[in-house]
């Protein structure tokens, strides 16, 4: 085991049962590919259900397949910035997933222009 892998482990080894999972759902934002051509996917966001008792990392994953389109490594730092609002300073979930939502949709906007744009000039 690498070095790196053995402090990842000894970390998450020190984290309660609920920061283990924010972890890993952020382990696992952060290793989606786009695809294999380099290019987001077209199209239109996916229309999911935001669930009433949604947890950070399950709104994150939703909004993720909801936006398959969008780079996420654009989207790492604004999303790894909430997580740590929610988990290490305990800012209600609720308020997270709102502003999750708004940054996703902006990104989403932010997108179409870019892909108009492109068909304009072909």
């Amino acid at each position: 085991m690498k070095g790196e892998e053995k402090k990842l482990l000894k970390l998450f080894e020190r984290l309660a049962p609920g920061q283990q999972e924010t972890l890993i759902a952020f382990a696992e934002f952060l290793t989606v590919r786009v695809e294999e051509t380099g290019e987001a996917p077209a199209g239109e966001p996916v229309s999911i259900e935001r669930p009433a008792n949604e947890t950070v990392t399950m709104a994150i994953r939703r909004l993720v397949r909801a936006y398959p389109m969008l780079d996420r490594r654009k989207l790492m730092a604004e999303a790894s910035r909430f997580m740590a609002q929610h988990a290490l300073e305990g800012r209600a979930a609720h308020e997270v997933i709102d502003e999750l939502e708004v940054v996703f949709s902006k990104h989403y906007e932010e997108h179409k222009k870019v892909v108009s744009g492109l068909k304009s000039k072909v």
